[in-house]
């Protein structure tokens, strides 16, 4: 039978076939999900956190150099998501994708964001510093976070496949990152802000986080400057 056959009664299957769908309470597992039309529900939120102009890195410098940097980078996001609670679902190129859920999710969310700047400030570029005292190289990121119901679903082929995160948090998140502007790394939807404990707005008297629009879809957004020590 012609690849093309396979193609089209796979296809003709995914929309014609039932979804069986089930409320998550935990983020699932790609063994839990079968690769028919599976999907868990979740009420969760999202961080991308995203190294930024990484293109302009590899195309700069030494290869082993941009591999530090990604590794650095993405050890320091990982490790702090962990530490609050998000589970790694994703690793694209230079980025990761971590899902919280449960009832401190977003404050969780919004306080790895500014512990993922402090560990670029405050750890990885000073260490980057001093292994390479010539070169003006500095690390520079941006971290998105949303809230909202997603479906996931696993997808592929038998033997090459991972689950798919379907929804706003997931997609908004990542857009977010694309927001970075100076200073300003960590990027978060009213939906998170509104949810925030308020030691996560707060500190001192001072706000931690500054209310912009996001014009592409006029919505309301904030962003922060401050760093939170891991």
């Amino acid at each position: 039978m012609p690849l093309s056959d396979d193609l089209h009664s796979e296809v003709t299957s995914i929309f014609k076939t039932s979804w069986e769908r089930r409320e998550g309470r935990l983020v699932p597992e790609p063994e839990s999900v079968t690769l028919g039309n599976d999907a868990v529900e979740l009420d969760a939120t999202v961080l991308y956190a995203d190294l930024a102009e990484s293109t302009q890195l590899v195309d700069t410098k030494k290869a082993l150099f941009a591999a530090e940097i990604y590794k650095s980078y993405l050890i320091c996001a990982s490790r702090v998501i962990k530490s609050e609670g998000g589970t790694i679902t994703a690793f694209d190129g230079d980025r990761v994708m971590g899902v919280f859920i449960g009832d401190n999710k977003n404050s969780s969310a919004a306080r790895s964001a500014l512990k993922i700047n402090y560990a670029v400030r405050k750890i990885i570029n000073p260490a980057l510093k001093a292994q390479y005292p010539s070169d003006d190289y500095e690390v520079r990121q941006a971290v998105g976070v949303d809230t909202s119901k997603l479906l996931v679903a696993r997808t592929g082929i038998r033997g090459s496949n991972d689950l798919v995160w379907v929804g706003r948090a997931a997609n908004y998140a990542a857009k977010l990152c694309s927001l970075r502007d100076g200073v300003f790394a960590s990027w978060i939807t009213e939906s998170v802000f509104s949810a925030l404990h308020d030691t996560v707005k707060h500190t001192n008297g001072q706000a931690m986080w500054e209310q912009r629009t996001w014009t592409s879809r006029n919505m309301t957004v904030y962003r922060s400057s401050w760093t939170w020590s891991p």
